[in-house]
């Protein structure tokens, strides 16, 4: 065999094993070490919401963070944007959190406060609802969902009520009272007005109850009798009768 063809076999052989070499090098797996948490605890320690920010998302976007390590910095991190009043991103944390762990009720409990917070009461009463079922002694969890059942339930009432006024529109006779139930607005101020009144009566002394019935009967006579005249304001005499109620209400 000549020289030169030995030569070219050998560096085919040469290369062969070279890039064999070099495939199993790329198929290989890389192990990632994982991220050390302990700055992010000690951010927390520091009460450095900046830090903890910084430090505890790093350890929550490493792929090799151990799942408590990840819980805890996503719980710091939600704190931190807590205090500095990011509460949506404060959310995406605790919604992550319970994605890993939906065993605890504190942390639906506190999710719920937050959703509460941002005007999510039905989210919120989900929350503490779950709370219970994970612990119904959860005293918070308890307190919060009392509470925000009797909101709901009075702004269900509220809105039943929305665009009524305080009498009944299907018996309404006067002018007045048919042009207050085809005004939506009219109707709640009327509405309004009869709540402070009733309010008025319920606190005042024996004495003066004759007095605040005959002012409020001689306001309505009066807005009776007067609608359709030129230049009288319905809603602004209305409005004046509010503000005259409660400004009494204060003193």
């Amino acid at each position: 065999m000549s020289s030169w063809r030995s030569v070219a076999i050998s560096a085919a052989i040469i290369t062969a094993i070279g890039n064999g070499a070099l495939r199993a090098a790329v198929d290989e797996t890389v192990e990632i070490a994982p991220l050390d948490p302990a700055p992010c605890r000690q951010a927390e320690l520091a009460h450095d919401d900046d830090a903890v920010i910084a430090k505890c998302g790093a350890v929550i976007d490493h792929a090799k963070t151990a799942k408590a390590d990840r819980i805890a910095a996503l719980l710091a991190r939600a704190a931190a944007f807590q205090a500095k009043q990011q509460i949506a991103r404060a959310l995406s944390d605790y919604d992550a959190v319970l994605a890993l762990d939906d065993s605890r009720a504190d942390l639906f409990n506190q999710r719920g406060e937050l959703r509460r917070q941002q005007g999510d009461r039905r989210g919120a009463l989900d929350d503490f609802v779950a709370a219970l079922k994970r612990d119904p002694d959860h005293t918070a969890a308890r307190s919060n969902q009392q509470t925000l059942t009797r909101e709901l339930e009075r702004i269900g009432a509220q809105l039943a009520l929305k665009g009524k006024p305080s009498f009944d529109c299907t018996r309404a006779r006067a002018p007045v009272e048919k042009a207050i139930c085809a005004d939506p607005e009219l109707a709640d101020l009327d509405r309004e007005i009869d709540n402070v009144f009733a309010r008025r009566l319920r606190a005042a002394e024996r004495g003066d109850v004759a007095a605040l019935r005959r002012t409020q009967q001689q306001f309505l006579a009066t807005r009776a009798s007067s609608f359709g005249r030129p230049g009288f304001d319905l809603r602004a005499v209305m409005t004046a009768r509010l503000r005259e109620l409660l400004g009494t209400v204060a003193h």
